[in-house]
């Protein structure tokens, strides 16, 4: 299905549903089934001849032992590897944490928390999201997340599911530009961000419009066989509109800490009244764009954008424009959407508390990280302790990150801080890095994104 479509995939309740599949397989029937699925997620290039799927697998809730089953089997499989013990890129594993099934002693899942935490700690998957915060808990657990953070939830045109849905488009906006542009005058920089939301909204309900007019049968997987929400009651000559209503159209934005710089000189982790204005600013943003729901009668939500390739081009188009400035355009990338910069020295626990406050707001989606210099491998504690902070601060997604590094002559697997290889000598060294959401090998990233890795600093 992902050659009729662009982006990733996320399947939703890969427990509850895979497990009426496994009522009469033994457990090792069950590992050999999940080690081929990581495998073949792996190594079969599906998605237009070219790519493995992007694709992402969402477990933990589900109590009987076959769902139980399939999580801890997912979860070793992944913990294990491929072949030689090299890191796996894909599935990302999403493992939903909740109050009453996982997240204490004493619940029914909460040794597949343990498990997971562990796995986590050397494979840097699977992520967690929080079925219990301010804006997750209503739907119980039913809320599932995308690798690179995507959220599909609340439909005004139908169920509020997550099955069978998706993110139609999602546009951008370049926080610094307007930041640099205001001037540090405030109600500048709010009516040229209202009138930029404004046309962002209009222009996504020209795409939708655009959308609209597919037919079932361009999307022949998708749509013709019955994978979208209300799709098997099309025919294939039918067009889609009555179909993809039920999907969002995502209004994004990037570099709130580069705004915040430019605005007031700090940004949010330097300063509480840059902090106080960041909240400030998206939460004007996501009462725009619930605006823009009702006006359209469409899924109008916030991204809190991954922004791979924007990173890099929006600040080198602002850099030629307004010149070198301190703390906004003086490296080769924006910050990603909310965070807090990836350079700059704070505790994991005050990074959190400041993040966290933002996942409210990001409705389309949201992740934030912690980095660790080395896999946490022997302190688990902590990542739980880092954890249920997160749950405390409304936490709605998030990762731990951490060098892997593997030495494909000699299968030394390490972090490898020099060009060789500290076993065998030699140089041929796989590294994986978390990007924004997806893993991926450090040579298949951008020139900004590579910058920025060699940024990050250590928060643990």
């Amino acid at each position: 299905s992902q050659n009729d479509m662009h982006g990733g995939q996320s399947f939703a309740f890969f427990d509850r549903d895979i497990a009426p599949f496994m009522a009469k397989a033994s457990e090792e029937e069950v590992y050999q089934a999940m080690e081929a699925l990581i495998y073949n997620l792996n190594s079969m290039h599906s998605r237009a001849g070219a790519q493995v799927p992007f694709s992402s697998l969402n477990v933990g809730t589900d109590t009987t032992p076959e769902g139980r089953m399939v999580t801890k089997n997912i979860l070793l499989a992944y913990e294990k590897g491929l072949g030689r013990g090299e890191n796996p890129i894909f599935p990302n594993i999403i493992f939903r944490v909740k109050d009453g099934v996982n997240l204490n002693p004493g619940e029914p899942n909460y040794d597949l928390f343990k498990l997971a935490i562990r796995v986590a700690a050397q494979r840097l998957n699977p992520t967690f999201s929080f079925m219990d915060s301010s804006f997750n808990k209503p739907f119980g657990d039913q809320v599932s997340y995308m690798g690179c953070r995507t959220r599909v939830m609340s439909n005004k045109c139908g169920p509020e599911v997550t099955d069978g849905r998706g993110n139609l488009s999602f546009t951008t906006i370049n926080l610094p530009r307007l930041a640099i542009k205001a001037e540090r005058n405030l109600m500048k920089f709010y009516q040229s961000l209202s009138d930029l939301i404004d046309l962002t909204c209009e222009q996504l309900y020209h795409r939708y419009q655009v959308q609209c007019k597919l037919k079932v049968r361009d999307m022949p997987f998708l749509m013709g066989q019955g994978l979208y929400l209300d799709s098997e009651k099309l025919k294939p000559n039918d067009i889609i509109e009555d179909v993809i209503k039920h999907g969002t159209l995502s209004v994004g934005f990037i570099g709130l800490a580069e705004a915040l710089t430019a605005l007031t000189g700090y940004h949010h982790g330097e300063n509480e009244e840059s902090q106080a204005l960041g909240e400030e600013i998206i939460a004007f943003m996501r009462n725009k764009v619930d605006k823009a729901a009702d006006r359209y009668n469409l899924n109008y939500t916030l991204l809190a954008t991954p922004a791979e390739g924007l990173s890099g081009r929006f600040i080198k188009m602002d850099r030629q424009e307004y010149g070198l400035i301190a703390g906004v355009t003086d490296k080769d990338y924006y910050t990603n959407s909310f965070h807090v910069p990836v350079e700059y020295p704070i505790s994991v626990f005050e990074k959190v508390k400041l993040e966290g406050v933002y996942h409210k707001y990001t409705n389309a989606g949201h992740i934030s990280y912690v980095e660790f210099s080395a896999p946490p491998i022997n302190n688990l504690g902590a990542i739980e302790d880092i954890i249920r902070y997160m749950k405390e601060c409304d936490f709605g997604y998030a990762g731990i990150n951490f060098p892997v590094d593997f030495c494909e002559s000699c299968g030394y697997l390490g972090v490898i801080d020099s060009d060789s290889c500290p076993v065998c000598n030699t140089s041929d060294i796989r590294r994986v890095r978390r990007i924004t959401g997806y893993l991926s090998t450090v040579d298949r990233f951008n020139d900004a994104k590579r910058s920025e890795l060699d940024n990050r600093i250590s928060h643990v």
